[in-house]
């Protein structure tokens, strides 16, 4: 068995979830994933697929509970779920449409699971996905959706969080300093919309460097890298680090917006921000939050900060266009924030703590109207 499929123990079973952890495997083509349906207390799951050489079934549970906090704080219709496929993403592009479609038609049967774009996969791997089974969101919006990616829905709900908890954090947006780690599809588009607020980029990095100049960044001129697959090192002007070398950079925003985990016991006592806004997804241990709140430092939690892509794909589900989902956006992430906010200030606790505190007593509310549970 792959050790993608193993794990010691389930030890992360709680009151909510998982429903179910499915393990799918097409040994003709390659096929090894795992999809954990969290809990669908309000309707079927939505959750990105994400490819990956090394996500485990733990990792994917974590991935998946956020999806149900996330879901859950935002009052959608949907609960939480994710799947990753075990692979390299930048293989060749005939290679990874046969494997999205296998897996497309290995979830088949799990109609309580809509899948969509993550990392690794994007609006075409969503296509595929569509014409197999036809449920998928996220999709090209030839076929109708609105591309999350391509409009920044996740990056434009970070800029909303940030915007909420600046004040909370004593800053305000209008000059105030900004580092992203992982200048990719969330973290660009957060940048973007940061800067349109007043915000300066001045540092970015990437799987393969960094750059940091306090004087600020184009945006633009880093986002054409990108395009030509080069890093962000090597954008013209700046300091040239090593990818982690980021994290000890001054600013005033960190934006975490790539892997899980990247704030650690180990090293988050390196950062010199008084906020952090958390575009990724579980991009922070729970040893990490303690020690940012226990040195004062504001950190939105991923579940409420970048909800702004499942917005997105729960108004595109349901039919609406672009407009509605960056009001829908704007709407729920604004409100969510002010009210752990809120909770934060009258409790002295963290907001990770307010905002879960916040999802689990909406959650208990919709699974007390279920049958079984």
């Amino acid at each position: 068995m792959s050790a993608l499929f193993k794990s010691d123990t389930f030890s992360f079973v709680d009151e909510f979830g998982p429903a179910k952890i499915v393990y799918a495997s097409t040994p003709g083509v390659g096929l090894e994933a795992i999809v954990v349906i969290d809990n669908v207390a309000a309707g079927p799951a939505i959750g990105g697929v994400r490819m990956a050489p090394d996500v485990g079934v733990e990792e994917c549970f974590r991935l998946a509970r956020a999806m149900t906090l996330k879901n859950a704080a935002c009052g959608l219709r949907h609960g939480g779920g994710k799947s990753v496929i075990f692979g390299d993403p930048a293989m060749p592009p005939q290679e990874k449409e046969q494997l999205i479609r296998a897996f497309a038609k290995a979830i088949e049967p799990l109609t309580d699971y809509i899948p969509g774009p993550d990392m690794g996969t994007n609006e075409t791997c969503m296509a595929y996905v569509h014409d197999e089974i036809g449920r998928a969101v996220g999709l090209p919006a030839a076929l109708g959706g609105i591309p999350l990616d391509e409009i920044g829905a996740t990056g434009y709900g970070v800029a909303i969080a940030a915007e909420a908890a600046a004040p909370f954090a004593g800053l305000t947006l209008a000059g105030a300093r900004v580092v992203v780690e992982g200048f990719g599809a969330v973290g660009r588009h957060a940048a973007r919309f940061l800067s349109r607020k007043g915000a300066i980029l001045v540092g970015a990095s990437d799987s393969r460097g960094a750059i940091y100049d306090a004087a600020g960044l184009d945006i633009d001129a880093l986002a054409q890298l990108r395009r030509e697959g080069a890093s962000v090192a090597s954008h013209a002007r700046g300091e040239a680090l090593a990818p982690d070398a980021l994290l000890a950079a001054p600013c005033d925003i960190f934006i975490p917006a790539a892997r899980p985990d990247v704030l650690r016991a180990d090293n988050v006592g390196r950062l010199q921000c008084k906020l952090v806004v958390q575009g990724a997804n579980i991009p922070a241990t729970a040893e990490a939050e303690r020690e940012m709140f226990e040195r004062g430092i504001v950190s939105a939690p991923d579940f409420i900060a970048n909800a702004g892509g499942v917005i997105c794909a729960s108004v595109e589900y349901a039919g609406g266009d672009e407009k509605a989902a960056f009001a829908a956006i704007d709407e729920k992430i604004s409100r969510n924030m002010q009210e752990i906010i809120a909770r934060a200030s009258l409790g002295r606790v963290s907001l990770r703590d307010a905002a879960t505190a916040l999802v689990q007593e909406r959650l208990r509310e919709m699974m007390a109207t279920q049958r079984w549970r």
